[in-house]
């Protein structure tokens, strides 16, 4: 079921409350397996390493690299009213890999092995987290 802004409903079938009010206060947070000492995204009801429950929400540090990219060009369409964007695989620090949109920065000029920061994207009535290239 998705809400009026067309997003998921939170807690449909992971409680992912936590993702989404970090969101809301400028925070990335995502999934910790206690047992295995790492981070998942997604968020699951069970760690992928271990299976158990043993899970908590942590702040992580925003901070990745890309790791694959591609530029959507849809020809009239494009983003929003705007021209190509770009979708990448951005690998966290934290050794999690995100699906999100790069942002600030031109299509060409995104290439894997680029270094990002995270960046909020308005998204309905809220953002939702895309990725910037960390000041030169």
């Amino acid at each position: 079921m998705n809400d009026a802004s067309g997003l998921p409903a939170i807690g449909t079938y992971v409680d992912s409350r936590p993702f989404w009010e970090g969101i809301a206060r400028g925070k990335l947070v995502l999934q910790y397996c206690r047992d295995a000492e790492r981070f998942q995204h997604y968020p699951r009801p069970v760690s992928i390493f271990t299976g158990r429950r043993n899970l908590e929400w942590r702040e992580v540090s925003g901070l990745g690299t890309i790791y694959a990219v591609t530029i959507m060009r849809v020809p009239g369409l494009g983003y929003a009213g705007k021209r190509p964007y770009t979708v990448a695989t951005v690998e966290l620090d934290e050794g999690v890999r995100m699906l999100a949109r790069i942002v600030n920065v031109a299509p060409e000029a995104a290439v894997a092995g680029l270094r990002v920061r995270v960046a909020w994207e308005p998204l309905g009535e809220g953002v939702y987290p895309a990725f910037e290239p960390l000041p030169a």
